[in-house]
C-alpha cells in the first residue's frame, strides 16, 4: 500500500515527463529539417541513460539512504551535513539556494503539466486552439482553491490513478515499438555518445531537452518521510522506471515511422479514438503531479519555518493522523499567484520547458555536493572513494546544467531571478534575527542578577504561574521587566519558557522538555521541536506535568513581547535590508497561533527596538 501511495505522490512530476520531455528532444535533433534514425536513437538512448544514472543510480541506490532520522529533502540533507561538517556556513548557504531553487520548481511545474496536458485537446479538434490558456487557468486556480481541504480524502486515489497512467503509457507505445524492434538500439550508450560527440556544441540544446525527463528526481527524496526507502525503490524498480523508458522507446518508433510526428508524438501514439480520454487522463495525471509538488512546497515551508530562514507562517493540519499533510495559506496563494502568471506570459509548454531545467537542476547539483560531504563526514568513506562515486554524476549533472544554461535568456532567467529574490528574503531573515538578537541581549539583564534584586526588595505576589517566552533563558524577558515595572507584581510561579528547533525532524517526548530551577520563584525551560513538528506549547507543559512540575492552566498566563521594529543609522545590515527585514518580521504570524497558547491567558507586552 506504501509502494502504491509512493507512485501518486513521488513519481507524479517525473510521470508527466513524457508529455513534453521526448517532444523538445526530438526538435533539437530536427532542426535542420533532416533525421536520421541514428539521431533518434541516441536522443532516446541519451533519455534512458539518464533515467538510469541520475534516478536510479544516484537517488534510488545512494542519495534515498542518506536519511535525517526518517525525512529526506534539501533541507533535511543541509541539517545532516552540518552536524559534522567543517564549513558549516558554506552548507548552510548551499542550503539556502536549494531551497530557492526548489520553490521556483515549484511554481514551474504545476504551469507546464498542466499546460502540457491541456494542449492534447488540439489534436482532438483545432477550434479549442484559443481555449488552451483559460482551460488552464481554470485548472490550476482549482487545483489551489482545494488545497486548504488537505489531501487526505483525495490521496487514495492518486496511487491508483497513477499506476492507471503509467500502465496506460506502456500499453499505448508497445505496438510502435512492435512495428520497430530495432528501436533497442538505444539502450546501446554508443549513440548516445556518438551524438553527443557527432553534434559538438549543438548536443548541449539537446541534453537541455533531455535533461525535461528526469525533472521530479527530487521528489524521490524530498518524499522519503511519507513513505519511507523500501516502497519508493520498490515502486520505481517494478513499474515507473519501466513504463516510462517504454513509452520513451514508444514515442521513437513513432518518429522513425513518421517524422510528421514529432510535433506531439506523446498523444500521437494513441488511435484517434482513445486521444480524447488519453487527453483526460493526462490532464488527471498533471493535475496529481500538480498537487505532490504543492505539498512539497508545504514540507519544505515548515522545515524552513522551524530552522529560522523565513518568519513564522499560518500552519494547518489538515489531517488527524498524518502529520506531514499540512496546508499553509500564504504559500498556496503566492504559488497560485506565480503559476497564473507564467501560464498568461509562457502561453504554451513549448515556451516554458526553457525555464523548466535551471531549477531542477541546481537543486540536483547541490543535493550531489552535500552528499559528498555526508558520504565522507558521517560514512567514513575515504575521497577516493567518494570521488569514484560522486565525480560521474556531477559531471553529468554539470553538463546537463550547462546545456540549461544556453537557455537563460528564452525563459531560463526565470528561475534564476526567483532563487535570487528567495535568497536575498530568506539570508535578510537570518541575519536580522541574528542582529536583533545579539543587540537585545547587549541591553538585556542576567536572569541571575534579576532574581537576587527582587530578594532583596520583593514585589507583590499573586496566585498562578506565569509563563514568559523568550529566545534567550540566560536573560530576563523583557514582558517580565516591563509586568514589574508597570503592574509592580510577581507570580508565585515563574517560568522562562524557550522554544528551540533542532536539526532532526522529530524530538522524542523524554528530549522534548528540560527544566532547571533558579530559585523557589523561578525555573528555566527549554522546549524542544523538530523542523518537521509544529511548536504545541501547552502539549510541552503537559510533558512538563507529569515530570512533577504541578500548574493549573487555568490559572496560567502566558506573557509575550511584540518588538516594534525601527531602521537605524548604524546598523550590521545596509538601510534598504533594514526595512526588507522590518517588512519581513511584520508578516510573521502571531505567536499565540504559531505556538498554539490559549488566546484567553496571554498577555502581550510592547518594546520598541532598532537595528
Amino acid at each position: 500500500m506504501l509502494a502504491v501511495g509512493a507512485v501518486g505522490i513521488v513519481y507524479g512530476d517525473i510521470g508527466t515527463s513524457p508529455l513534453y520531455a521526448f517532444r523538445e528532444a526530438f526538435a533539437t535533433a530536427a532542426a535542420d529539417g533532416v533525421v536520421h534514425p541514428d539521431e533518434i536513437y541516441g536522443v532516446t538512448s541519451l533519455i534512458i541513460w539518464a533515467l538510469t544514472a541520475i534516478i536510479t543510480l544516484k537517488y534510488v541506490l545512494i542519495v534515498t539512504r542518506l536519511d535525517n532520522k526518517g525525512e529526506g529533502g534539501i533541507l533535511s540533507l543541509m541539517a545532516l551535513a552540518r552536524q559534522r561538517a567543517g564549513s558549516k556556513g558554506a552548507i548552510f548557504l548551499l542550503g539556502l539556494i536549494g531551497a530557492a531553487l526548489f520553490y521556483g520548481d515549484a511554481v514551474i511545474t504545476p504551469a507546464i503539466s498542466v499546460l502540457s496536458a491541456v494542449e492534447g485537446i488540439k489534436l482532438v479538434t483545432p477550434t479549442f486552439n484559443d481555449y488552451v490558456v483559460p482551460i488552464t487557468l481554470v485548472i490550476i486556480v482549482g487545483i489551489f482553491m482545494v488545497q486548504s481541504r488537505g489531501t487526505a480524502k483525495v490521496a487514495r486515489f492518486f496511487g491508483p490513478m497513477t499506476i492507471v497512467w503509467f500502465l496506460c503509457m506502456a500499453v499505448a507505445a508497445v505496438p510502435h515499438i512492435a512495428s520497430h524492434p530495432e528501436v533497442f538500439k538505444a539502450f546501446n550508450p554508443y549513440y548516445a555518445v556518438a551524438y553527443l560527440s557527432e553534434h559538438g556544441i549543438g548536443s548541449l540544446v539537446a541534453l537541455g531537452a533531455v535533461f525535461l525527463a528526469i525533472t521530479g528526481a527530487e521528489a524521490l527524496f524530498a518524499d522519503l518521510g511519507h513513505f519511507g526507502r523500501k516502497p519508493i525503490v520498490r515502486a520505481w524498480l517494478a513499474l515507473v522506471f519501466p513504463c516510462l523508458v517504454i513509452n520513451y522507446l514508444g514515442q521513437a518508433s513513432l518518429v522513425l515511422e513518421n517524422p510528421a510526428a514529432g510535433e506531439n508524438p506523446f498523444f500521437l501514439l494513441v488511435p484517434g479514438w482513445a486521444l480524447l480520454p488519453f487527453v483526460i487522463l493526462a490532464t488527471m495525471a498533471t493535475i496529481i503531479a500538480s498537487q505532490a509538488v504543492i505539498t512539497g512546497a508545504f514540507s519544505l515551508s515548515r522545515q524552513a519555518i522551524q530552522l529560522g530562514l523565513v518568519p513564522r507562517m499560518d500552519t494547518r493540519h489538515t489531517s488527524e493522523t498524518q502529520s506531514g499533510q499540512i496546508y499553509l495559506p500564504r504559500i498556496n496563494w503566492l504559488l497560485m499567484i506565480g503559476v497564473i502568471i507564467l501560464v498568461v506570459t509562457f502561453r504554451s509548454s513549448a515556451n516554458l520547458a526553457s525555464a523548466y531545467g535551471i531549477a531542477v537542476c541546481g537543486v540536483m547539483i547541490l543535493t550531489s555536493l552535500m552528499t559528498t560531504v555526508v558520504l565522507r563526514s558521517r560514512w567514513g568513506w575515504n575521497w577516493p572513494r567518494v570521488a569514484l562515486v560522486m565525480i560521474p554524476f556531477l559531471s553529468i549533472e554539470l553538463m546537463f546544467f550547462g546545456a540549461n544554461m544556453l537557455k537563460v535568456f528564452e525563459g531560463g532567467y526565470l528561475p534564476i531571478l526567483m532563487a535570487a529574490g528567495l535568497l536575498v528574503l530568506m539570508g535578510t531573515w537570518v541575519r536580522g534575527t541574528r542582529i536583533l538578537f545579539d543587540k537585545t541581549r547587549r541591553t538585556d539583564v542576567p536572569l541571575s542578577e534579576l532574581c537576587a534584586m527582587l530578594q532583596k526588595s520583593p514585589p507583590h505576589r499573586v496566585k498562578g504561574t506565569a509563563v514568559f517566552l523568550t529566545s534567550d533563558p540566560e536573560t530576563a524577558p523583557a514582558a517580565l521587566l516591563h509586568n514589574l515595572k508597570h503592574n509592580k507584581v510577581l507570580h508565585e510561579k515563574n517560568v522562562i519558557l524557550t522554544v528551540r528547533a533542532v536539526d532532526t525532524p522529530r524530538v522524542s517526548e523524554e528530549e522534548r522538555v528540560t527544566i532547571a530551577p533558579v530559585d523557589d520563584t523561578f525555573s528555566r525551560v527549554v522546549m524542544t521541536f523538530g523542523y518537521m513538528e509544529t511548536p504545541n506549547i501547552p502539549k510541552g507543559l503537559a510533558v512538563l506535568r507529569k515530570r512533577g512540575f504541578k500548574f493549573d492552566i487555568m490559572l496560567t498566563s502566558f506573557f509575550l513581547s511584540r518588538r516594534s521594529i525601527r531602521p537605524a543609522a548604524q546598523s550590521g545590515m545596509p538601510i534598504w535590508q533594514d526595512k526588507l527585514f522590518i517588512g519581513l518580521s511584520k508578516t510573521a504570524s502571531d505567536a499565540t497561533d504559531f505556538f498554539q497558547i490559549p488566546t484567553g491567558r496571554v498577555v502581550e507586552v510592547g518594546t520598541q527596538v532598532t537595528i
